[in-house]
């Protein structure tokens, strides 16, 4: 998802997590999982008897910038489906039907013309934004304008197709797109002018990036300030030190159920700052609904006995991965990279995240059962298609032979006791090959930003990429391009820093391949996967899976294998 969205898991694994992956439910696509009177399908229409209460989330941190063209975490990405709306928008419903694209604030999917370089879509009446202006085409202009003024993460890798877009991301606050994205409030239209056809552009407009917001929006990050918004649920308030509260938009009128169905609860609370364990009791005692982050281990025996009908298990498309700064030694030296590769135990890794039950060893970047994944793991002793173990020798001797040991290496993680716990081990791990390292745990809300500005000198960082949407170049394209490298910048998703040039001709020819022939495209991006992980500027570590644990109070559980749990889809009441 998003991008990065990032969730963090659970700690240990314990014998009862075998029982929780039994007894829960998952998201398979069969409908909807365990919970108090669960309705039988993610399609049927509002009932009202279940509208109404206060949801209560709660979190150790919040996810920063709450603006919905700034922010690239799922923390809130997930809190947005219930509240900004797109031209387009990711079916809401769980199973396989989540990766499917709708109209939303469009009147039906585009015309797209001119060899599929140019989308027309018609704009809905009577949408009102939460602040009670009409929406019109003039505020779609604008706002496709202001992912660039912004310098939105995705700028250069989602929307950089759009005729104009080269010269709005040279100098941002100029930027109008005039002759990429035309209004005609006469006809009520949009069109989208793009340099060259893409069949990847109607799942970019349905992620958050691309949302609508207000014409007179802000030009810079709106950070704590929340933008009015056109579906449901609108921000009441936002201090990322301790909550947000979602109320209903006064002015929502529900245009689709598909793409933005009414809500459920009439408020949600989301709190931050308490402990995991505070939160998990919290669970429990049924003064609070969900929480976002992973139980510690020592709680892990009761939910997978005692609550496990209120956990629920979901496999998802993503990878942890460690980040090495290609830019900075010691890792400017690819045999460094390739020794860490060959150095990292990805069973151990598992165990810390939560077992076997909740993760498994990672060898590449694209994830098992992902568009262009290849069984193939470079980094695994006695070679193979799997990883199966470390090869701490070899580690070693590429070290030695790269003149790097002795070098001090900083590790930045978020602060919560799973990233830390990963981030102590590679610390320990680096200290055994010959480097003086040292752990930096900061605060989730601020851990992703830090480790992507080039100021801040990060040399190894610990963090994670779940899927925007269902296509390899959204792991690799969006993660490892040249274009998404910007030095400086809190938006630079290319943490590593990584810029092949070569590497970048071949993810174009995909990208131009995937237009008229996908299957032959998977093969390209798979290709693009292995000799990326040759010159070694990331360590996938593991593929995890996702527990929400919830209270006895929620009903109507929903999983969408895009956004994940449906918020505004639970009922409390």
């Amino acid at each position: 998802m998003s991008r990065t969205t990032r969730r963090a898991a659970l700690a240990a694994a314990t014998v009862a997590l075998a029982l929780t992956a039994a007894a829960c439910s998952s998201s398979d696509g069969s409908g909807s999982s365990s919970g108090p009177s669960a309705s039988s399908s993610g399609s049927s229409a509002f009932q009202a008897q279940h509208k109404g209460g206060t949801l209560k989330l709660v979190a150790h941190a919040a996810a920063g910038s709450f603006d919905p063209q700034v922010n690239y975490t799922l923390q809130y990405w997930q809190l947005f489906q219930s509240m900004y709306d797109g031209l387009l928008a990711f079916k809401k419903v769980d199973g396989q039907e989540s990766f499917t694209v709708v109209p939303d604030l469009a009147t039906a999917m585009p015309k797209v013309t001119n060899g599929g370089k140019t989308y027309t879509f018609t704009l809905r009446k009577g949408v009102t934004f939460s602040n009670g202006k009409a929406l019109t085409t003039d505020d779609v202009v604008a706002s496709f304008q202001r992912i660039f003024k912004v310098s939105s993460p995705t700028a250069g890798t989602f929307y950089n197709g759009i005729v104009g877009a080269d010269a709005c991301l040279k100098t941002p606050a100029s930027c109008t797109l005039s002759k990429g994205v035309i209004g005609d409030a006469k006809a009520n239209t949009v069109t989208v002018n793009l340099t060259g056809a893409d069949p990847e552009f109607e799942y970019k407009l349905a992620v958050p990036h691309a949302v609508v917001v207000p014409k007179d929006s802000p030009t810079k990050d709106a950070g704590t300030k929340p933008l009015p918004s056109t579906g449901p649920y609108m921000a009441a308030s936002y201090d990322p030190n301790r909550a947000l509260k979602l109320v209903r938009n006064p002015h929502f009128k529900e245009w689709s159920r598909e793409a933005e169905p009414q809500g459920y609860p009439d408020v949600i609370d989301y709190t931050f700052g308490q402990t995991v364990e505070s939160e998990v009791t919290a669970v429990e005692n049924g003064q609070a609904d969900w929480m976002f982050d992973a139980p510690p281990a020592d709680r892990l025996n009761e939910i997978g006995t005692k609550y496990a009908s209120q956990a629920h298990v979901n496999p998802l498309t993503a990878f942890w991965y460690a980040t090495l700064n290609v830019n900075t030694a010691p890792f400017n030296n690819k045999l460094a990279r390739q020794a860490i590769n060959w150095a990292v135990d990805r069973s151990a890794v598992v165990r810390l995240y939560g077992g076997t039950n909740l993760a498994s060893p990672a060898c590449t970047i694209l994830p098992p059962g992902f568009p262009g994944h290849v069984d193939s793991c470079d980094y695994t002793k006695g070679g193979g298609t799997t990883w199966k173990a470390a090869d701490l020798a070899k580690a070693k001797a590429l070290v030695k032979q790269s003149g790097t040991a002795g070098q001090e290496v900083g590790i930045v993680v978020q602060d919560d006791d799973v990233n830390k716990s990963i981030g102590q081990y590679l610390q320990s791990l680096l200290t055994q090959l010959g480097y003086k390292a040292t752990l930096k745990p900061l605060s989730g809300n601020i851990q992703f930003t830090y480790i992507q500005n080039t100021k801040n000198k990060v040399q190894l960082a610990l963090t994670s990429w779940y899927q925007d949407y269902p296509a390899a170049s959204d792991f690799l394209n969006v993660l490892l391009s040249c274009a998404s490298y910007h030095p400086g910048s809190d938006s630079s998703i290319n943490i590593s820093g990584f810029c092949d040039k070569g590497v970048d001709a071949k993810m174009q020819a995909a990208l131009k391949t995937s237009q008229t022939d996908k299957a032959s495209a998977d093969k390209q991006w798979g290709a693009i996967d292995q000799q990326i992980m040759g010159a070694s500027p990331v360590v996938p570590l593991i593929n995890p899976k996702l527990i929400d644990f919830t209270s006895t109070r929620v009903g109507d559980y929903r999983f969408s294998k895009q956004f994940y749990m449906l918020v505004g889809q639970l009922w409390v009441k």
